[in-house]
């Protein structure tokens, strides 16, 4: 089997096995899909769940596109080819309550030829409320499934992932971070493609049992109306790094991606609060001082 096509396929299996555990884990609601196809080559698979008993809004999207690389997309990679392929899934569930975490997951592969083609991905979590054991229990398991093929990795990829979700202009990580990665190729890991792939099936792997249990712990928790505001946020300040700072937001408008399957990924309700200030000593401001890049929860 060509290689790429490999990585398609574990990719849809990924997808497959995510979507049936978070209809268990939900309880509620299932699973809409949309195939589609892009003008140009490709297509994919966008599942969207809503109004569940957990997740107000979700997505499992699973894409696998070729065609001609616009111009701008060429110079950010500094590549000189037209020709591309790219395969990944994404995901991002928003959670009805906010005890329970925002959760980002992206694996994927592009390729241009056999000599320019890569890896890359992650997953991190975005709390409403920062609950310490949380954030040390998702770190512990990421550091777990990065620990099985390198060492080194957890420590780059958990420092790469603080920089990355990073809102400048607040000043503020996104949430908690988690790990993240780009260009992973053999030259720059000492691992084969195919020892990358079983690294990114890892990764996929690794989201059914983090979230699930972060669910476990905090879907029956109490919340009142104020607790529900700052959730809404929260969410705000996700959207705006999403529309201003994420690249995977970029590449898929910059190629003329599925817009709804691209703008999945916002909330489905978020509230901009001007110039709010939590009060000291609560829940809120406590979470605010735990949005900083470097603090060590694995």
């Amino acid at each position: 089997m060509v290689f790429k096509d490999q990585v398609v396929a574990a990719y849809q299996k990924i997808q497959d096995e995510i979507c049936g555990s978070l209809e268990l884990a939900d309880g509620k609601a299932k699973f809409e899909e949309e195939i589609w196809s892009r003008e140009g080559g490709g297509g994919g698979r966008t599942r969207i769940m809503q109004h569940g008993n957990v997740i107000e809004k979700g997505g499992v999207n699973f894409s696998a596109v070729h065609g001609k690389l616009p111009d701008a997309v060429k110079k950010a990679f500094k590549v000189e080819s037209d020709e591309f392929f790219a395969t990944g899934v994404s995901i991002v569930m928003h959670p009805s309550n906010p005890f329970v975490p925002i959760i980002h997951m992206n694996i994927r592969y592009f390729e241009m030829d056999e000599q320019t083609r890569w890896f890359g991905g992650g997953i991190d979590l975005t709390p409403h409320y920062i609950i310490d054991t949380d954030a040390r229990f998702f770190h512990h398991l990421l550091k777990q499934t990065c620990d099985k093929f390198d060492p080194s990795f957890y420590p780059k990829f958990k420092a790469h992932a603080d920089d990355y979700f990073f809102i400048k202009h607040r000043e503020e990580t996104r949430g908690i971070g988690g790990i993240f990665y780009d260009r992973l190729k053999p030259e720059n890991t000492g691992l084969s493609f195919d020892q990358i792939l079983e690294f990114s099936k890892a990764v996929g792997n690794t989201f059914i049992p983090a979230y699930t249990e972060l669910i476990d712990r905090n879907r029956d928790k109490e919340f009142d109306e104020k607790q529900q505001e700052w959730q809404y946020l929260r969410r705000s300040r996700y959207a705006e790094f999403n529309l201003v700072y994420d690249a995977g937001t970029k590449f898929g408008l910059e190629t003329n991606g599925r817009i709804e399957s691209i703008l999945m990924s916002l909330p489905p309700l978020a509230k901009w609060t001007y110039n709010h200030q939590p009060l000291s000593g609560s829940q809120e401001s406590d979470t605010l001082s735990k949005l900083k890049k470097g603090i060590v929860w694995a």
